[in-house]
Formats: C-alpha cells, sequence, structure tokens
C-alpha cells in the first residue's frame, strides 16, 4: 500500500510599525523622510510621471540620495533605492546601510499610500544586507501613514541568495 504524506502548511508573516503623524518618528528619521522628498523632486521620469527618491544612511552617519531615472529605451532606467545603494557601496563600501526611507511622488505631489520597493530592489537590498551582515531598516513614506519595517527580509521573505546559486558558498 502506498501511503501518501500530507504537505506542510506554512505561513509567513511580519510586524511593522505604522505612524499617520511624521513628529512621531525620531529626529534623525524624520530627516531621512525628507531627504527622501526632496531627491524624489530630482528624479528624472518623463515617461511615467512617477518621481522616487531613496535615501540611505550609512553608520558614519553619511547620508546618500538616489533618484528613479527613466529611459526611452526600457528596461534601461533604474529605480531610486538601486540607485542609492550602488552609490553607497562603490564609494563607501566598509561604512554599511543603516536605514533607507523611500518616498514617491505623482503629478499631485507625495502618493496618498507609501510605496515600498519592487522585486529588484528588494532582492538588492537583501544582498546588501547579506554582504554587510546588517539589517537595513526600511522607512516607506506616504501622505496618509509611514511605515518602518525592520528588514527587508520582512518584505522579501523567500529571497534569492548565493546559496542558490553555489551552496559551498559561506553566507
Amino acid at each position: 500500500m502506498n501511503q501518501q504524506t500530507m504537505p506542510i502548511t506554512r505561513n509567513i508573516s511580519f510586524s511593522y510599525r505604522e505612524y499617520s503623524n511624521p513628529q512621531e518618528l525620531t529626529p534623525e528619521d524624520r530627516e531621512l523622510v525628507a531627504i527622501a522628498k526632496e531627491a524624489a523632486k530630482n528624479a528624472y521620469a518623463p515617461y511615467s510621471g512617477f518621481r522616487v527618491g531613496a535615501v540611505v544612511r550609512l553608520e558614519s552617519g553619511r547620508t546618500i540620495a538616489g533618484t528613479n531615472v527613466e529611459n526611452a529605451a526600457f528596461p534601461s532606467g533604474i529605480c531610486a533605492e538601486r540607485t542609492a545603494l550602488t552609490y553607497s557601496i562603490s564609494n563607501f563600501p566598509d561604512d554599511k546601510p543603516e536605514t533607507m526611507a523611500i518616498a514617491a511622488m505623482n503629478e499631485e505631489g507625495l502618493t496618498p499610500e507609501c510605496v515600498s520597493p519592487c522585486g529588484n530592489c528588494r532582492q538588492v537590498i537583501a544582498e546588501e544586507e547579506l554582504r554587510t551582515g546588517k539589517k537595513i531598516r526600511i522607512i516607506l513614506t506616504g501622505e496618509k501613514k509611514i511605515m518602518v519595517i525592520e528588514t527587508v527580509n520582512h518584505i522579501l521573505p523567500l529571497q534569492f541568495s548565493r546559496a542558490n546559486l553555489r551552496p559551498n558558498l559561506p553566507l
């Protein structure tokens, strides 16, 4: 008799903090949110009109801002989160990111709801956490609320990593 095993059902959930007023944030986090909003104004988004700003605060206290940059030859553009992280890695590889703030704007201004990183950006943030061995807090800013997420693992729980490519590489 062939006995079939029952699959195991698992759940993935996470907690985050939600604020309705920016004044509830620490002064350091309010500063990051302000920088992300200003960076969004500098985005080059002639096709979508969707401007995103991201800022990374490094362990040293240095802040690196980035914007999305669109290109008529899709998908040659780059997201704000990857712009900020790649600049920080290229120029300050030993200065580990601690926190990232993200703000998005449309024609009316700051988006009503928080905008979270796209899948590509989540993967890049995950790789940076893996590279540095340090979690990166993520602050998502919208007109109605602000969300603070303690690590990209919460919004990308089943991430692709170097262990998938070469199981013998140390994590």
